[in-house]
């Protein structure tokens, strides 16, 4: 296992804080990081003084010891009228690739760590070849930006998008041709919804694709982000496969609607977390000195001298 994972808190559960705030609050915890949605009162991508917001938050992050991915999942950032649109896969699929684009360049200049993004759902009366063929287009064209500017990509799998598992992630990079500029954002709670391996399994199988992680408690087959403790994941078990993976990117708290009482919450998840990884290197304890003694009692007894 390694020497401890990095843990990060989301923006988008500090929805009620302004930005600089939610970063020291996050710091002040414990916080390794921080997962940052762009949105209109987070980092606003189209704001006019953009170049001097983003350099004062690489200043921000610097002076907290904070790391940084970003997330472009805003709901509302887009389209006032629909969440997440359009996408990838929309008639209008070029303003979502021009806002993933400037995050791609929003990432360069905080040097984050990665930039994670999805395919979205599919529209309504749309073939499913057409809409397949578009994500390909849309991700080969951001693959080139990133390529260029610097930030890996993470292309996370989503509940009810077009590209909503491990295998259709596989599917996505091979039709790429495989970019290694193209890398894989799994939420944990993700794997439980709707991966049919166990959770600990779903991350050793991508762990050398791992740039970045959300993570999340979840109920099979029911996509709510839900605090530690109140789904269905046995953590130790992940905390573990990542640690012996060598994953050294960011593991960030993924709680998009509990800004409510975000402060209260990012500070239970760490302490959850934390004892969690606890347990996982406890185990791991346990059973290398199961195998060495079940290896001590196997070998053979030397000869003796006549």
């Amino acid at each position: 296992m390694s020497a401890g994972l990095r843990f990060g808190y989301g923006t988008n559960g500090f929805a009620d804080h302004r930005l600089a705030d939610a970063c020291e609050v996050i710091a002040d915890l414990g916080y390794s990081g921080v997962a940052l949605t762009l949105d209109h009162h987070h980092l606003d991508p189209y704001a006019g003084d953009l170049a001097r917001r983003v350099t004062e938050l690489a200043d921000r992050l610097r002076d907290l010891g904070l790391a940084v991915v970003i997330e472009t999942g805003a709901r509302y950032l887009l389209d006032p009228w629909r969440k997440h649109v359009p996408t990838l896969l929309h008639d209008e699929r070029r303003t979502r690739l021009d806002f993933l684009r400037g995050a791609v360049a929003i990432g360069a200049d905080l040097g984050a760590e990665a930039v994670s993004f999805w395919a979205g759902v599919r529209p309504d009366g749309m073939d499913e070849r057409v809409a397949w063929e578009r994500l390909v287009d849309g991700c080969a064209r951001l693959v080139e930006a990133a390529e260029a500017a610097g930030p890996p990509l993470g292309f996370e799998p989503e509940p009810g998008m077009l590209v909503e598992t491990i295998a259709g992630w596989r599917r996505l990079r091979e039709a790429l041709g495989a970019p290694a500029v193209f890398g894989l954002t799994l939420d944990i709670g993700h794997c439980r919804c709707v991966e049919p391996e166990p959770v600990a399994a779903c991350v050793t199988a991508v762990a050398e694709h791992l740039v970045n992680v959300q993570i999340d408690d979840m109920r099979r087959g029911v996509h709510e982000h839900l605090e530690f403790g109140d789904g269905e994941i046995d953590f130790p078990p992940v905390l573990r496969a990542l640690g012996d993976a060598g994953y050294r990117g960011l593991v960030a708290v993924e709680l998009p609607r509990h800004s409510h009482a975000a402060p209260v919450v990012a500070a239970r998840s760490l302490d959850f977390l934390r004892t969690a990884e606890k347990r996982a290197a406890e185990g791991r304890a346990v059973e290398k000195r199961a195998a060495q003694g079940k290896a001590a009692e196997e070998k053979p007894a030397g000869r003796r001298e006549p």
